[in-house]
């Protein structure tokens, strides 16, 4: 019965506010209760004093204050929090913070989806397909449970991502709707610049998401300069070639302002070499991106096969230095939590394998 109960994050504060007018309660408490929640998620409880005895006994009998709870808890050397993220309505997926080296600020890393239907050959989130879209309100547990974890670390939260297991494009509706509540002045009061959306380049997605007007930042997985390198590690990209993601990314700082970030995770020996570096910045020619060179996080056994490596320091720093002798602005993005297996899908991943052996 209790799973049959909706939560308080599945409410915008006026659904919430009607629920409790048709209930006889003031509809006025609606927003306090809802930012209690965001606001405060590592105490938060219905006090009775401050709501009184008959809105807290109406709220315990036909709403959930959660619908979710972490499973599995790793922290690497570096401070990286992964939790694995298990939800009432069936299914697991993964967050991350990462602490910020200035000791007071975190960032956070939420997935839009369990597991994921892109295929990528080189994450490990791809590995058993796609399995469900999460709702907007258990995205938002997600930032939630970050929320606390930063509190229990003495930091704040600062910038949050969508870029865990999933695709958000595919699940746009739930991933705008969650954004609207995580940054909005009324309830999670993050800020719509402090939160950006990555994409593996679906392209009619890259243009709602410019429509929608959140003011968030857009970060494209590219991860090749050609189609024929990327059709073989991204099977996605046969779908949409480069240069119609590159035109769907330059309508989007058209449309918001924002600079995007092309995402580059190399890979030894696949799209990792001086030609492929020149080209591209060859394609990003005149666009105003940021690109992010992330050294390849090993994952293991690939969706199609295949083992990945990642490269020598010296053959990243080199890709890095010919996009930037070639005007492009670029930088080498550290690595976090490699010693606890801090790559998409790998706690889910572990956490399988585990149930699997008992």
């Amino acid at each position: 019965m209790a799973t049959e109960m909706k939560a308080l994050t599945d409410y915008e504060p006026a659904e919430l506010a009607e629920a409790l007018r048709r209930a006889g309660h003031k509809p006025s408490h609606a927003h306090r209760l809802l930012r209690r929640m965001y606001q405060r998620p590592h105490e938060f409880e219905i006090p009775a004093a401050q709501f009184g005895r008959g809105l807290t006994d109406w709220l315990a009998k036909n709403l959930r204050t959660r619908q979710s709870r972490i499973v599995r808890r790793t922290t690497a050397a570096d401070g990286t929090v992964k939790v694995l993220v298990g939800f009432e309505g069936g299914g697991a997926a993964e967050a991350v913070l990462m602490p910020a080296y200035d000791g007071r600020r975190a960032a956070g890393c939420v997935s839009s989806q369990i597991g994921c239907a892109m295929g990528c050959d080189f994450c490990a989130s791809a590995i058993g397909g796609l399995e469900r879209n999460l709702s907007a309100g258990e995205i938002v547990e997600q930032f939630l449970w970050l929320r606390q974890l930063a509190w229990e670390m003495h930091r704040r939260l600062s910038t949050l991502v969508f870029m865990g297991m999933g695709e958000p494009m595919h699940n746009l509706d739930h991933v705008i709707a969650a954004i609207r509540r995580i940054a909005g002045p009324e309830l999670g009061e993050l800020g719509g610049r402090q939160i950006t959306v990555s994409t593996v380049g679906i392209v009619p997605g890259i243009d709602a998401l410019a429509e929608a007007d959140l003011n968030v930042h857009l970060a494209v997985s590219l991860h090749a300069p050609d189609d024929d390198t990327r059709r073989q590690i991204i099977p996605a990209a046969k779908r949409y070639r480069v240069a119609e993601i590159l035109d769907a990314v330059r309508r989007f700082q058209a449309r918001t302002g924002r600079i995007p970030t092309i995402e580059y995770t190399l890979l030894a020996g696949v799209n990792d070499s001086d030609e492929q570096a020149r080209l591209l910045a060859t394609v990003l020619e005149g666009m105003r991106v940021h690109v992010n060179v992330i050294p390849y996080n090993p994952t293991g056994l690939g969706v199609g096969g295949r083992v990945y490596q990642r490269p020598t320091e010296h053959r990243t720093g080199s890709f890095v230095a010919i996009l930037r002798s070639e005007g492009v602005a670029a930088h080498i993005r550290r690595p976090r939590g490699d010693d606890v297996n801090a790559a998409c899908g790998q706690l889910r991943r572990q956490a399988a394998a585990s149930a699997g052996a008992r």
